[in-house]
């Protein structure tokens, strides 16, 4: 082998290991260039996506370059959506499901989806999120994980990683070792998750261990401190947590993939090129970037620190190829999977509603106030949300109440609109009310003081108002199935005693079935 081979072999290393994103929706030169170089996989985001036929054609022209190219995407359905950002997701989330609490609902939930990701030519899916949501103050996970339940999360976890792959995509379990008991945001800072080792072994490592034994071949990697196994490095740059802890103690062998390499959790000290090295030398096999990050020079960036790292001795050669080999096992094993599933996406009004309606919640005394009288004025009191929710997904009630009311009107509020009082909610909530049913959607309302001040305002004057909460509902909500009775406890939403609606998550097919509660169309 000549010097040049010599040199140029760990570039080709380090482009496989990459899992980059790109823009546009078609296939950029560079991307197919980097595929003939090496490149192993790619990463797809919302703004790849017009229609699942558009993904198709952009897929099927990667795979031109490499039939085994693994074509990953971070779709979770409910809140966190790709394939179908511009409409919201047609199927409920993980809180809904783990509210439901059928993990056969779950598991068909997730081969629908599946076999819609399927047909578009995607082979990894970031999902499930095997998190616990310990922490109900956890500003990024919250109706993204199962439940506060391990024992539930575990169970649906394994559903959905059965069911995903029945459809012949693999599953991801993320995020390891479980980031649902922080309270800080790993896109902008580094979370720590301080519990001791009994307690992380019986709340955050359950659901992981049920994603292995349920046939998982790959886990995303948590940017966050975890001092119970190391108190200088986050998860994704440990190798106590990726090597010690998820393959010597819970016995993974499949691949290891970071949560995006680009996010604060890890940059801010390490820069992306120095975080990429030590993620790779403390196990992670496939880095992904390029959810913030996805030029062509963000990916010969990471290259050169790979291949940099290699040649000054800061990252065995022999830990790259180790990397690269698990890369190339896994996009062989996700082609068998793929050819082995037929199974076809029920689509819109399909199993996804079903769920979603069943995951709907109802308090307070209804008779008089449900289903509305009239058209009604909404009132959508709007969060801002973290990252991984996209900022095009639409959410709310009031679109499907206008489609079954038509007269429906509706305001979107904002908390710094009510904190700079450019907007009042007399005037746009209150007066265009008058004589007519008033409907208050929240999201997250016990997490948001300024929404819940504004919740107790309205439904002090308008004690009639409905009151739908499609984040997580307030700890000590009943949102039992047959709690719909009696009058509620005033909870921390500030709803007092108001009919209340809990949906367990805002997508689409949520939105849908609380508006079908609201009007009476409730089928199921």
């Amino acid at each position: 082998m000549s010097s040049s081979q010599h040199s140029s072999e760990p570039r080709r290393l380090a482009l496989s290991v990459l899992q980059p994103g790109f823009v546009g929706t078609e296939a950029p030169d560079w991307v197919l260039r980097a595929i003939g170089d090496g490149l192993s996989s790619v990463v797809l985001f919302s703004r790849n996506i017009v229609s699942p036929e558009q993904v198709a054609r952009l897929t099927a022209r990667l795979r031109a370059e490499n039939p085994a190219l693994i074509v990953a995407i971070d779709e979770e359905a409910g809140d966190v959506t790709r394939i179908e950002s511009a409409t919201g997701s047609s199927r409920p989330g993980n809180f809904a499901l783990g509210t439901v609490d059928d993990p056969a609902l779950t598991e068909a939930v997730a081969t629908d989806l599946g076999a819609e990701l399927r047909a578009a030519g995607v082979s990894l899916d970031y999902a499930p999120s095997a998190d616990v949501n310990s922490d109900p103050d956890n500003p990024v996970i919250g109706v993204r994980s199962f439940g506060v339940d391990p024992d539930v999360v575990s169970r649906h976890t394994a559903a959905w990683v059965r069911g995903l792959q029945a459809a012949g995509v693999a599953a991801c379990a993320k995020h390891f070792p479980g980031h649902g008991d922080v309270a800080v945001d790993s896109h902008h800072d580094l979370p720590a998750y301080r519990a001791d080792r009994t307690r992380i072994e019986a709340e955050a490592l359950p659901p992981f261990r049920a994603a292995v034994a349920a046939g998982v071949r790959a886990v995303m990697s948590g940017h966050l401190l975890v001092p119970a196994y190391d108190t200088e490095l986050p998860a994704t740059l440990s190798r106590r947590i990726l090597h010690d802890l998820l393959r010597g103690e819970l016995g993974f062998d499949g691949l290891v993939v970071s949560d995006a390499i680009e996010m604060a959790a890890v940059t801010r000290r390490y820069g992306i090129g120095g975080a990429a090295v030590r993620a790779v030398a403390a196990g992670v096999d496939a880095v992904c970037v390029g959810g913030e990050s996805a030029e062509e020079s963000t990916t010969e960036q990471l290259v050169d620190a790979l291949a940099g790292a290699v040649a000054d001795g800061g990252l065995p050669v022999e830990r790259l190829a180790d990397a690269a080999r698990r890369v190339a096992e896994f996009a062989e094993w996700s082609v068998k999977l793929r050819e082995a599933s037929a199974v076809r996406a029920a689509g819109a009004g399909g199993i996804g509603q079903v769920a979603a309606r069943r995951a709907v919640r109802v308090t307070g005394a209804v008779g008089g106030v449900l289903p509305l009288a009239s058209a009604p004025h909404v009132v959508e009191l709007a969060p801002a949300t973290n990252l991984a929710i996209g900022k095009e997904t639409p959410w709310g009630v009031a679109a499907p109440l206008r489609e079954r009311l038509p007269g429906t009107t509706s305001v979107r509020v904002h908390g710094y609109e009510l904190l700079e009082r450019t907007v009042a909610l007399e005037e746009c909530a209150l007066r265009p009310a008058v004589g007519r049913p008033l409907v208050l959607v929240v999201r997250d309302a016990a997490r948001h003081a300024w929404m819940r001040h504004a919740v107790t305002d309205l439904t002090t004057a308008r004690p009639d108002a409905v009151v739908i909460e499609m984040g997580l509902p307030p700890a000590d909500a009943s949102t039992e199935p047959d709690a719909g009775t009696g009058g509620a406890p005033d909870g921390a939403d500030g709803a007092g005693g108001a009919v209340r609606v809990y949906t367990h998550g805002a997508s689409t097919a949520s939105g849908t079935a609380a508006a079908e509660v609201l009007t009476g169309d409730a089928a199921g």
